[in-house]
């Protein structure tokens, strides 16, 4: 949070109550919580000035054609607008064609909308008055998609409203239909302090929209305008990966996320988030943006023979070295000897292995302990490996191997007494999805054993910034994200045990092996690849040694 949204808004919040008495927020805005409240912030003053905000026009270029070519691809033809506001969404469907119903918890918000439709263009707005809370006893038959757009959600301040509401929403849906859900990127508001573009949403040139005050559970922002008047919001700041689950958890299959409505962002970047959530039941190898990324590289020639040669071949994670000139097979093999020993496996157990690689770790169980591995993996190319090597082995029917994604774990709830992972969940676009579907697969009394290459929990995020960008990653995950989620799940007895130093070690040794046998691998991989996998581990390296970066390994039971 930045020092001019934290300093002394008792002073600006008491002129602002003198300036616009008919905004009425008490003695103590700060504690303007409720849900209920926003019908009386959209006073008749503030929704006059609202197009000053938004300023159609330049709303219209920014935003281009994306809501209407996004509704299109999905063959929609009915949709319903649940925060008309005044009506920018609602007219431009209606001039794209769409069957357009607008709804609206505020009559002035409505009022306005209705006259812009005759304003422009002369469209009669089918307009409802209704509470999402209670939507289905004020909008009556099913659509193709819903659409909560203009940062609405965030009226809503508690999570039973939330959820009454998005149940709502599902319900009014036909059963493949879509809800597109926007909101403003309060993780970096919240995380980095207040910063805009200026350029998709607010538009209007001499309109200033920016938050008073920020805290967990309330964003407080102040609207200025050309006449020196200004009116505030009070809203709360949710958090990107919050409203992914709460969407998931009310029913919602898939849940997309596009930042300024580009499908690739960085953490930070965008002003706007865009949901698109599919209400759709379909079982599939449908991988989401960040998996498919993943899936891609790794089934790529150059870095299947890179892993291969360079990694260790079996063991493709980070290894725990005893000297820091060890090689690197060996030091990748004792972590996998020591998350094992951590848990209490025999022969009658069964582990899931999720991103594993050539499979070295599952062969390694089955030898050990004779106990049956499923492996999953989203690199075809891997699991072909992975299937050979067992088959040299005599392992075959010990191991599976599926092809698949962690984010969607084609297998029933509580089959498996361990799940393991190296290295692999930094590849997701969702860790809190995977982590769900860890705990869903897991029987009661399971463990789950895991290492991730993290962001440590004091970094400097703009540091990461050349690690994302060659992994197509807005994130990383952090110590204190993954024990938060996994005892917010109910795992149990979750510890960490801390070995971030190897992390620099491993891959400083990888890159010394990349340079000392570039000649000979050079042959098969190419001059392209191996550029940017040097610069890569440079990264690495150098996120390590700043501290920057965390490691090691993680154990919870469920």
């Amino acid at each position: 949070m930045t020092d001019s949204m934290q300093a002394r808004p008792e002073a600006r919040i008491g002129s602002e109550v003198t300036a616009h008495p008919e905004q009425a927020f008490g003695t103590d805005p700060l504690q303007v919580r409720d849900t209920d409240h926003y019908t009386d912030e959209y006073v008749k003053g503030f929704v006059e000035k609202w197009d000053e905000l938004i300023d159609w026009k330049k709303r219209y270029e920014s935003e281009g054609r994306f809501f209407v070519d996004l509704l299109k691809s999905r063959g929609v033809k009915s949709v319903l607008d649940v925060a008309t506001g005044t009506g920018f969404h609602s007219v431009r469907l209606i001039e794209e064609g769409f069957d357009t119903t607008s709804a609206d918890g505020s009559p002035e918000m409505l009022a306005k909308a209705f006259e812009n439709g005759m304003n422009y263009g002369g469209h009669v707005l089918r307009v409802v008055h209704a509470d999402w809370r209670w939507l289905n006893r004020d909008v009556h038959g099913e659509f193709d998609a819903v659409i909560c757009l203009g940062n609405s959600f965030t009226h809503l301040f508690s999570e039973r409203d939330r959820r009454k509401a998005l149940a709502e929403f599902y319900a009014v849906l036909k059963h493949d239909g879509i809800l597109i859900l926007d909101q403003r990127n309060y993780d970096a508001i919240l995380d980095s302090g207040f910063s805009s573009k200026h350029t998709y949403y607010y538009c209007g040139e001499e309109v200033s929209a920016e938050p008073e005050y920020v805290d967990e559970g309330l964003a407080r922002f102040r609207y200025r305008f050309p006449d020196d008047s200004q009116y505030h919001l009070n809203m709360y700041p949710l958090r990107k990966d919050y409203v992914r689950r709460l969407l998931r958890e009310v029913g919602f299959q898939q849940v997309e996320t596009y930042g300024d409505f580009q499908d690739s962002f960085a953490e930070d970047e965008p002003d706007f988030l865009v949901h698109v959530a599919e209400k759709s039941y379909v079982k599939s190898t449908q991988y989401s943006t960040a998996v498919n990324t993943a899936r891609d590289y790794y089934n790529s020639s150059d870095a299947d023979d890179f892993y291969y040669s360079i990694w260790g071949g079996e063991d493709i994670h980070v290894g725990l070295y005893d000297n820091p000139g060890e090689e690197i097979a060996p030091a990748s093999r004792r972590t996998v000897q020591r998350m094992a020993d951590k848990l209490g496996i025999t022969k009658d157990k069964h582990v899931l292995d999720i991103g594993s690689g050539y499979g070295g770790a599952a062969r390694f169980l089955a030898r050990t302990y004779g106990c049956k591995v499923t492996c999953l993996n989203l690199s075809e190319v891997e699991n072909e490996r992975n299937r050979q090597y067992n088959a040299e082995a005599g392992l075959g029917e010990l191991i599976d191997v599926v092809d698949g994604s962690f984010e969607d774990l084609p297998f029933e709830d509580n089959v498996f007494d361990i799940v393991w992972s190296q290295d692999a969940m930094l590849h997701s676009g969702d860790r809190a999805q995977v982590l769900g579907e860890v705990t869903r697969v897991l029987k009661p009394r399971g463990e789950f054993i895991f290492t991730d290459p993290m962001c440590s929990d004091t970094c400097n995020k703009s540091a990461l910034r050349p690690i994302l960008e060659r992994l197509h990653l807005e994130s990383m995950g952090s110590p204190e994200f993954y024990q938060r989620e996994l005892s917010r799940l109910g795992m149990k007895g979750v510890t960490f045990e801390d070995h971030t130093e190897h992390l620099t070690t491993h891959y400083g040794r990888v890159l010394e092996e990349t340079e000392r046998r570039e000649p000979e691998i050079a042959q098969t991989i190419s001059a392209d690849y191996l550029r940017n996998m040097k610069i890569g581990l440079k990264h690495w390296v150098d996120g390590g040694r700043s501290g920057n970066l965390a490691w090691g390994i993680f154990h919870a039971r469920s």
